[in-house]
């Protein structure tokens, strides 16, 4: 690090423009990543019901259902009237640029058994299937043109996988312009008072600026292999913000310590660099780990933040390294310029977060019990919490999507736009046949489509066996079951199952959206236990070699672990309970929580705890390595990082928060999530149990074992 700095430092000018230069590059390039970020991956390709996906499309020539549109006539749709409009209403959706197939209750030939007609005989389905090649553009258009509010006196209703997606996209988009304008003017007032001039305060928008480019350029790197998902963006400008904010913290007011102390300009940044700039490298490294452990999920949604989230880092660090610096050798006392508060802007040794450390540690027990069992009456909340994955209710209850799903709730006995697709291999005609009649008799089954016909309570309609056709190629068969519950639910999880548990002499694949559902849950559950690993001991190995300690890695671990339990509960409280709508906004509750999205607020918080961490411990052991006690190193530490952490937090909350008003519950469950996790890490983590608890452990803090120690010695970052 200090030739590294010294290098930086020889030419300031030089490095700041070969940097600027870089990253204009960098950022040239990632810009061109929008176009090829996808809406979806939620899916697991590898499971079951991707590879019947993928058969359904290598094989049948057949994709599911794009676009289901309801149509609600104002009388019987099998009157003459109603099948006179629903022919010129087929027609102008078959002309429609984009569309391939459109096929409904009308063109099967009405047979009363499909539940394509709603229970009150008023309203009927219409299913569109879009062309290979239709465009985003297109497919919005399409949406838009052929699902109006009526038609010839019917009213129209649309859902769908694609008017899904266009509908969070559109959203999102309007929610995250929203925000913004509120974000942004709120997080330049802050950032103002926290860095307390106006030079100053323009620093973590270099490194942050800087780290979002470069974090889109890393992106557009992962898009020329792999699909990446457009809700990357979002990790992206959040997570180089705040890091630029936590980074440019830390840099310029230990280069204010410095000055004060009397170095020259260029030898207080060069110990700038010493100090702060190895907290920083390392820092930036155990964050790049952790963010790093969502690769090993098979869901490219989950996956994309690791891409993303490592780009930015390594981004912000190379600028909290090299821009900052070389800004700081340049402008020098100037950096104090304009300021907004009175006074000397150095940081000083005693003061509100000292006090509070003494106290803490005075009292350390009772501190210490007190502040568990809060967080244990948090965690409690979360209990008995199911997860599950997002479905049309994340959108607004006003939304046409979410108008529909209630429709097909209520006035429909099955889900003819998600039904389960099964494959069989090797099996007879009969066998088929025999297998369909028996699925039928399932619960919650409520038709079953096979080249024999449509089948119902075990008996068999051959009368439509001529649509179904194409559902023969070689050995292989192609059966649709109809089902009338959610699909994206645990009814659909206890359908897939039931349906895999009969015992057939041939092979079965199961899919569609019950079944994708069930094997994405059962994908990430599969994972979870070596993402905890990762993670576990990503924080032992980097704290240790940061530290030394055996006990200050488990600690940190253990608190993150409370913090983010904490953190689950209240979640709990308010999104299966149902609380804060009066502040955050009305929501539909599910009665679970979407596993992918605590997993990604898991992920990032811990990341950025660690980061908080890790400014922390570096100032607690510096003391402690030039002699102080125990205590003094922590009231010292904290009165030095305190002020920066609880900045550094804010500001990120305050960037994340305005999204909790989002109308989309999934955006306003994460905007929340990270927001109150961050917040408890910074406060009450860091102001009582850290203290407490190393006041409690005394020298034991930086004990390791006598072979670890050697370790240590060898590859350790000492100070």
């Amino acid at each position: 690090m200090k030739s590294f700095s010294r290098l930086v430092l020889a030419k300031p000018l030089v490095s700041l423009l070969i940097f600027v230069a870089l990253i204009a590059g960098a950022g040239v390039m990632g810009l061109q990543a929008f176009s090829s970020l996808q809406s979806s991956g939620y899916s697991d390709p590898d499971s079951e019901s991707g590879k019947v996906y993928t058969t359904l499309q290598d094989t049948f020539g057949n994709d599911p259902v794009d676009l289901a549109i309801i149509a609600d006539f104002p009388t019987s749709v099998d009157s003459v009237e109603s099948l006179a409009t629903a022919d010129r209403f087929t027609a102008k959706l078959t002309n429609l640029e984009g569309v391939r197939e459109v096929s409904s209750y009308f063109s099967l030939g009405n047979p009363p058994t499909l539940t394509l007609r709603s229970t009150d005989g008023k309203a009927a389905y219409f299913l569109i299937k879009y062309d290979a090649a239709a465009t985003p553009a297109a497919e919005t258009s399409l949406i838009e043109e052929a699902a109006g509010s009526e038609f010839e006196g019917v009213q129209l209703h649309y859902t769908g996988i694609r008017a899904m997606a266009n509908a969070l996209n559109l959203g999102i988009s309007h929610d995250i312009a929203i925000s913004e304008s509120i974000a942004i003017p709120l997080s330049i007032v802050l950032l103002l008072f926290v860095f307390g001039s106006v030079v100053s305060a323009g620093l973590p928008l270099l490194v942050g600026g800087s780290a979002i480019l470069g974090g889109f350029f890393f992106v557009w790197l992962a898009t020329r292999f792999t699909d990446v998902s457009i809700f990357s963006a979002n990790l992206i400008t959040a997570l180089g913000l705040g890091l630029g904010i936590d980074y440019a913290l830390l840099i310029v007011n230990r280069f204010r310590e410095e000055r004060a102390r009397g170095l020259e300009v260029k030898d207080a940044a060069a110990k700038t660099m010493e100090t702060a700039g190895r907290t920083v490298f390392f820092s930036g490294l155990t964050v790049a780990v952790v963010l790093a452990s969502m690769v090993i999920f098979p869901q490219y949604f989950l996956r994309s933040f690791a891409y993303a989230g490592v780009g930015v880092v390594v981004v912000a660090v190379f600028g909290a390294l090299v821009a900052l610096p070389a800004m700081l050798a340049l402008l020098g006392d100037r950096v104090n310029k304009l300021k907004v508060l009175r006074g000397n802007l150095a940081p000083k040794d005693t003061g509100a977060w000292s006090t509070v450390s003494r106290w803490v540690m005075r009292w350390s027990v009772p501190v210490l019990v007190v502040t568990a069992i809060g967080l244990g009456a948090l965690m409690s909340l979360g209990a008995g919490v199911k997860f599950g994955l997002v479905d049309e209710r994340i959108l607004p209850a006003t939304d046409p999507i979410a108008i529909s799903s209630e429709i097909v709730r209520d006035r429909f006995d099955g889900q003819e736009s998600k039904p389960v697709e099964i494959i069989l291999t090797g099996a007879s005609a009969q066998q088929a046949a025999d297998y369909a009649t028996e699925l039928s008799k399932l619960d919650h089954i409520t038709r079953v489509q096979s080249v024999a016909g449509i089948t119902v309570d075990g008996q068999t309609d051959p009368r439509a066996a001529t649509a179904f056709a194409d559902y023969v190629s070689g050995d292989q068969q192609r059966i649709v079951a109809v089902h009338d519950v959610e699909a994206r639910s645990n009814d659909g999880i206890a359908v897939t199952q039931d349906i895999r548990a009969l015992d057939e002499p041939f092979t079965v694949q199961v899919g569609g959206i019950a079944a994708d559902y069930t094997d994405s849950l059962d994908a990430i559950t599969a994972k979870l236990p070596w993402l905890i690993l990762w993670v576990f001991a990503a924080t032992l190995i980097l704290l240790f070699l940061f530290t030394g300690s055996v006990l200050l890695p488990l600690k940190a671990f253990l608190f993150n672990i409370m913090s983010l339990g904490a953190t689950l509960g209240f979640l709990t409280w308010v999104f299966v309970g149902g609380h804060l709508k009066w502040l955050i906004g009305d929501f539909t509750t599910t009665g679970s929580i979407d596993a992918s999205n605590i997993i990604l607020i898991a992920v990032v918080t811990f990341g950025l705890s660690m980061d908080y961490e890790l400014f922390l411990l570096s100032r607690i052991k510096e003391q402690h390595d030039a002699g102080l006690s125990t205590e003094d190193s922590v009231a010292l530490g904290l009165q030095r990082s305190g002020p920066i952490i609880t900045a550094a937090a804010l500001v990120l909350a305050a960037n994340f928060l305005p999204l909790a008003i989002s109308g989309i519950s999934s955006i306003k469950m994460l905007a929340l999530g990270i927001s109150f996790a961050i917040i408890l890490d910074a406060t009450v983590v860091r102001a009582l149990l850290v203290p407490s608890l190393m006041k409690l452990f005394g020298s034991a803090n930086w004990w390791a074992p006598r072979w670890l120690r050697w370790v240590y010695d060898k590859l350790g970052l000492a100070h």
